[in-house]
C-alpha cells in the first residue's frame, strides 16, 4: 500500500497541536495538506482519535466521503465533498483536544485513507468501527500525530 503525504501548518508530526486547535481555546480544526493520492480513489476518510483518553480511544473527527481530487482543508472548515459526523463530544465535526487535567501528555493520530469504495456507515460510529470499516478498502493512507496536555 503507497503512502499519502499528510500534514499540517498548524503543527510538526510529533510535535505539540496549538491551543488555538483545542477544546480549551477557540476549538477550530487545524488546517491539513495531502498529496499523494492514488487513481481509483473513490473517496478519502479522514480520521483523528485520542487513543490515550481513560474510557478508551476517543473520537475527536470524522469526515467520509471526501474528494480524491482534493489536496487539504483550510482552519475551521470541513475537507471538500465531506461528511462530518458525530465525535466523542456529542456534536457534528470537530471536536478540539481536551484531555483531563493533570492526565499527563495525549496523542491525537489524524488518519487519511485513500478508498477503493464509501464506507459503509451509519449511527454514530466510533473509530474501531471505522477501522473495521476500512479494512479491505484502503488504496493508500497517511498519518500525522499531534500532541496536547492540559
Amino acid at each position: 500500500m503507497s503512502g499519502i503525504e499528510f500534514t499540517s501548518a498548524a503543527f510538526g508530526d510529533h510535535t505539540a497541536i496549538p491551543r488555538h486547535h483545542s477544546g480549551e481555546g477557540d476549538d477550530v480544526s487545524p488546517p491539513l495538506t495531502w498529496s499523494g493520492v492514488p487513481d481509483g480513489t473513490t473517496e478519502l476518510v479522514l480520521l483523528c482519535e485520542d487513543p490515550d483518553a481513560p474510557s478508551g480511544t476517543f473520537l475527536h473527527w470524522l469526515v467520509t466521503g471526501i474528494d480524491p481530487g482534493s489536496t487539504g482543508t483550510a482552519e475551521g472548515e470541513p475537507p471538500p465533498g465531506g461528511q462530518e459526523w458525530p465525535n466523542g463530544f456529542g456534536r457534528t465535526g470537530w471536536g478540539g483536544p481536551m484531555p483531563p487535567p493533570g492526565h499527563g501528555e495525549h496523542r491525537y493520530f489524524f488518519r487519511l485513507w485513500a478508498l477503493s469504495e464509501a464506507l459503509p456507515l451509519h449511527g454514530r460510529p466510533t473509530a474501531d468501527a471505522v477501522h473495521r470499516a476500512v479494512k479491505g478498502r484502503e488504496l493508500a493512507s497517511g498519518t500525522l500525530m499531534g500532541t496536547y496536555q492540559r
